[in-house]
């Protein structure tokens, strides 16, 4: 039988060496308030205790998250309608109060940075 090159089934093996670096997929979240789609990196996560939200800027925090950018603008919105509440999964409408004051904090020392990659990697606690 004459040779007739690979099988159509099969798939050519590139050979990536090791220091290659595969592309890492990042994830897609919705903000509560705009209901934009943006990068997970580029959105702040807030969890819900005991009646109140809190900011989970490093993504650590147990329980359901809602994303939300970080800007006054985009909370503002995600109160008056009530996103908070349908996104966590909560009855009545939970307190901002830490999350405005975190906002705020961040604005005012000018780092509006959510996580970068050395926070995310390296548990400094």
């Amino acid at each position: 039988m004459p040779d007739r090159g690979p099988a159509l089934h099969s798939v050519p093996v590139r050979d990536r060496g090791p220091m290659s670096a595969r592309p890492r997929s990042v994830p897609i979240r919705t903000c509560v308030g705009c209901r934009t789609r943006e990068r997970a990196d580029r959105l702040l996560r807030v969890v819900a205790e005991h009646g109140s939200l809190l900011p989970d800027p490093r993504r650590r925090r147990p329980g359901r998250g809602a994303w939300l950018h970080p800007v006054t603008g985009c909370l503002d919105t995600a109160e008056r309608r009530s996103a908070f509440a349908r996104a966590l999964r909560l009855r009545g409408r939970p307190g901002t109060d830490a999350v405005r004051r975190w906002l705020r904090d961040q604005q005012d020392t000018g780092s509006l940075s959510v996580s970068s990659s050395e926070e995310s990697q390296v548990d400094q606690s």
